[in-house]
């Protein structure tokens, strides 16, 4: 009989939690973990270091709706590393840090815990669980090295968490009495309406019918073209005249942590659906709390008798389009994100920096269906695209994935494109803009990490770029800059 120790019990939760595989950092490829994990067919993934084995982790947990796996070599990497958790607790991606020598507390987890002998089974699947309970984040699980090659015994211990409460009935009523009242609700999709709640949103955006705009993480939940999406929310703010039509804001799924204008919570009464919102100088007309998708599947009948909006659809266009035109640009970065979109296929998946440029890359990038466009909701943050591009291959190895960053940014996760030649990625780093702007050269980078790479000064160059790019395999890197 095989003997099981505390390290395959942790890993084998992880695998009944849906883990996909672990990250790490190449110092810690030899760990009882690491050899855990490929014992039992769970890949290992090897990142230039502990931030970017997190950025990844928290991204291929997203993107499986199962917790990510990072083994962190902490304390050597301690602010990096925790940067990028605080990150994944705004995001709520859920996802569990594995450490093998550092007891404390981790910031900005859902919590810390000690595994021992006894413990093992039982602590692995309460971390599965709770990383993925609402709020979804990241939970910090230490396995000392000294117990991770003890022998323990497995339990059979669920490591997916209780559904959500169905939503109240009364609630649902007043919310729909809330919504038939309203002449010209517009609608505020959060990162809660991707996945299964997208299918209904739909519905609702096209039942009402009423305009919508969505969180950078929400981008896709309503496929770009569709002629009610109006574009992405962003700390820019939102059309005044969109606002002072509404006589109705509706939030849908629309996490305390993501960036909304406070003008869209001070023009017109607010109803939430979904996770609680709690608004500081404004009470909710109605608010009810549970499954976003549950919630809007319920609401569907108590709507079907209801007034139709009293939008007009002529000026719902012309505002749509002057305001995707106003948050791109027509300068080189939104013609060159354009092109990369028209000549990518179909499911081809986006990442960029939450900075300087993502306004342009979220409003000039179409999606279809969530998933297609990945950031972070905390913009003061760097370092995401390209860990985040990686780790979308991994998930998602038969689509083409696009990285646009910066050469500032690049120049501080640039072990990643070293993964990415390992692996063989699929994956086209776009740096937009100038190097003399900060950071060092791009394209020496790329060259370094054994990258193709190429520099184009307008649109005609980067097309040809992309085209061979399109045509080959492994990872290419263009740098755009006029």
């Amino acid at each position: 009989m095989s003997r099981n120790t505390v390290a395959d019990i942790v890993v084998d939760g992880l695998r009944r939690a849906g883990t996909p595989r672990l990250f790490c950092a190449a110092n810690e490829a030899s760990t009882r973990l690491c050899e855990a994990a490929r014992a039992s067919g769970m890949p290992v993934t090897l990142a230039s270091g502990d931030a970017a084995a997190c950025v990844m982790a928290s991204v291929s947990g997203d993107l499986v709706d199962a917790p990510g796996a990072a083994l962190v070599g902490l304390p050597e990497s301690t602010t990096a590393a925790f940067a990028v958790v605080a990150r994944a607790q705004i995001d709520r991606a859920p996802m569990i840090v594995l450490t093998e020598r550092h007891a404390s507390v981790v910031p900005a987890c859902k919590a810390s815990l000690g595994v021992t002998v006894e413990t093992a089974a039982h602590w692995i699947a309460h971390a599965s669980r709770l990383a993925m309970t609402e709020p979804r984040g990241p939970v910090h699980l230490d396995v000392p090295a000294d117990v991770a090659g003890r022998a323990a015994i497995p339990l059979a211990t669920s490591c997916r968490p209780d559904p959500l409460p169905y939503p109240d009935p009364w609630a649902l009523d007043a919310a729909a009495s809330t919504l038939s009242r309203a002449s010209r609700p517009l609608l505020l999709a959060g990162l809660h309406c991707r996945r299964a709640a997208a299918q209904w949103l739909r519905a609702l955006v096209e039942a009402l019918p009423a305009p919508l705009l969505t969180t950078a993480r929400a981008k896709g939940s309503l496929p770009d073209p569709h002629p009610l999406m109006l574009g992405v929310l962003a700390d820019s703010g939102v059309d005044e005249r969109l606002l002072r039509r509404a006589d109705l804001v509706v939030a849908i799924g629309v996490d305390t942590h993501e960036p909304v204008p406070a003008a869209c919570w001070s023009t017109a009464p607010v109803l939430g659906l979904g996770p609680p919102l709690a608004l500081e100088d404004r009470a909710l007309v109605a608010q009810v709390v549970g499954d976003v998708g549950a919630i809007m599947e319920e609401l569907a009948p108590r709507l079907r008798d209801g007034r139709r909006a009293d939008w007009d659809v002529a000026e719902l266009d012309r505002l749509r389009r002057e305001g995707l035109a106003r948050a791109a640009g027509a300068g080189l970065s939104a013609r060159v994100v354009r092109v990369a979109r028209e000549a990518t296929p179909a499911g081809a998946i986006a990442t960029v920096e939450a900075g300087s440029r993502y306004a342009c890359v979220a409003t000039s990038w179409q999606a279809i269906s969530p998933g297609e466009f990945l950031t972070t909701s905390r913009s003061a943050s760097a370092g995401f695209a390209l860990p985040a591009a990686v780790a979308a291959h991994l998930i998602h190895p038969d689509r083409r994935v696009v990285c646009f960053t910066d050469a500032a940014v690049l120049a501080t996760t640039a072990g990643e494109l070293a993964t990415a030649t390992r692996l063989d990625a699929s994956i086209v780093v776009v740096v937009l803009g100038d190097a003399a702007s900060g950071g060092p050269d791009p394209v020496a980078l790329a060259q370094s990490s054994g990258v193709t790479s190429y520099r184009a000064e307008d649109e005609r160059q980067f097309a040809e770029a992309l085209g061979r790019t399109l045509r080959a395999g492994g990872p290419v890197l263009i740098a755009v800059a006029p």
